[in-house]
């Protein structure tokens, strides 16, 4: 007889950070219905960690495909997985639909009680001819569907492969997900608190500088040795030929997407353009179709978190720009790319030099971007509706136009006009600089002709140091307010 599960609400276990996830997850164990859970999200965010590390073991079922292996041997170590739960397991299943009764047969036998499976690297199984979709469909339609204790988790990496045959399905399985986790990179904070607890305590700045080259991707910083300095560990781990990452690049995409060269096509013109392209931009740049195949492109990189959607403030939707913000990618384009770049102490070399700057400032904006919450936070509107925005002015012969990054637009008829300043000190803004934030907030009011109240932010490493100059700005967000 099966023991029952017990899963305390809200139980963490070694999980850093991931609340919403943590939250959700204990409503699903005990919603008292049949669940399919689709766990989604790019290769080494923790998909994998969080599941088993939430349910602590007492999955009643758990399996993973097998890369780059044939339907024989996907079956074959099914066969090994479930023989391990059920001993009355004699022989290989001839095809999937077999291996599903299998499994049909060994949960039958436990009785009752919530009932929790991991399928973990589901893709993987979905080998050329094995109709793996189509018995998949069939456990779960003609059988765990219709029960109140099976909880069906899947997870894969292969970000168009979970978009394109499960979550977007069409057939069998269409509308049958009861729910998706789409996981994302942990937030500068969670950044910060898994790297306390592996024993690298950097300072605020080294965290945000470890961010704008890794992202929050955890695999990547569970590889930091607490030994070197972060520049030391950038080299050991990117620029040396033996690091673990320096072929990451290659082996992010080729798993994540089908056609992988033509995603690093995309996102290759979007570095090109780093404050996005237009659909037909990129269709241009890149030499791909702006049909079918675009249209799948661009929602998978944008579903896995590589690139983000938004709108010019004051356009309509089919306007939409898309900005590539996935760090990792944008630091192979900057630095990894050119092999002249591949040596041992590359990155620390470039230390305190023009062009570390001018990465810094690129990458600290899209750190800025990436976490609005914090800034509403900071800025007492937590509980406020928002809409985030870019804008563009219009170019005329005399300028070459004014640009904003982050426009918060407000439920309470106020706009906070964002201007991100990197810097290893306080920011002084200078008379020059006065005048062209006024000069542009002019121009944003004038061609937008919008009513609304107008608040100029600032959002710098350090603040801002008083002047007799920075009386233009009305709020103050700082480094240390995005890790809240």
């Amino acid at each position: 007889m099966q023991k029952e599960i017990s899963i305390r609400k809200g139980m963490k276990g070694n999980i850093i950070g991931r609340e919403i996830e943590i939250e959700l997850l204990s409503r699903i164990y005990s919603s008292g219905q049949a669940e399919f859970v689709a766990v989604y999200g790019r290769r080494r965010v923790g998909k994998t960690f969080l599941i088993r590390e939430y349910f602590e073991g007492n999955l009643i079922f758990q399996t993973s495909g097998l890369a780059n292996a044939n339907t024989g041997e996907q079956l074959k170590n099914f066969y090994y997985t479930i023989k391990r739960y059920d001993q009355t397991v004699s022989r290989e299943p001839a095809d999937w639909l077999e291996a599903f009764e299998m499994l049909i047969s060994y949960l039958t036998s436990l009785g009752e009680g919530r009932k929790v499976l991991f399928f973990d690297e589901l893709p993987w199984m979905d080998t050329q001819g094995a109709n793996f979709v189509s018995a998949l469909e069939h456990f779960w339609n003609g059988w765990a569907s219709a029960r109140r204790d099976i909880v069906l988790i899947v997870c894969g990496s292969a970000t168009s492969w979970m978009m394109n045959k499960l979550i977007n399905n069409h057939g069998g399985l269409y509308g049958r997900l009861t729910r998706r986790i789409s996981l994302s990179p942990f937030t500068l904070g969670e950044a910060s608190q898994f790297l306390a607890s592996r024993g690298i305590m950097f300072s605020p700045y080294e965290i945000a500088e470890t961010y704008m080259i890794m992202g929050g991707i955890p695999y990547y910083l569970q590889m930091l040795d607490a030994r070197l300095s972060l520049a030391q560990n950038v080299d050991r781990l990117l620029f040396n030929p033996n690091g673990e990452l320096y072929d990451e690049f290659a082996i992010l995409y080729r798993s994540l997407f089908n056609d992988s060269d033509l995603y690093v096509k995309v996102v290759d013109c979007l570095h090109r353009k780093g404050y996005g392209m237009t659909r037909n931009e990129i269709s241009a740049a890149s030499g791909i179709k702006s049909g079918k195949t675009m249209t799948t492109i661009l929602e998978n990189l944008v579903a896995c978190g590589f690139v983000r959607k938004y709108v010019n403030y004051g356009c309509t939707e089919r306007k939409s720009l898309f900005q590539l913000i996935d760090f990792f990618t944008l630091f192979h384009f900057r630095f990894m790319r050119e092999s002249s770049f591949r040596n041992l102490s590359f990155w620390t070399g470039l230390q305190r030099t023009p062009r570390f700057y001018t990465w810094a400032g690129i990458s600290f904006e899209i750190l800025v971007t990436t976490h609005v919450s914090q800034i509403k936070q900071k800025l007492g509107i937590a509980g406020v509706a928002t809409s985030e925005y870019a804008w563009r002015s219009r170019k005329d012969q005399d300028s070459d136009g004014a640009q904003i990054d982050l426009i918060i637009e407000r439920a309470d008829n106020t706009l906070n006009i964002c201007e991100m300043k990197f810097s290893e000190g306080e920011y002084a803004i200078t008379k020059e600089y006065e005048k062209s934030l006024r000069q542009k907030v002019s121009t944003f009011i004038a061609q937008t002709k919008t009513r609304k109240s107008v608040q100029l932010t600032l959002i710098s490493t350090y603040g801002m140091k008083r002047t007799i100059y920075s009386g233009c700005i009305q709020n103050e967000v700082t480094l240390d307010d995005l890790f809240d």
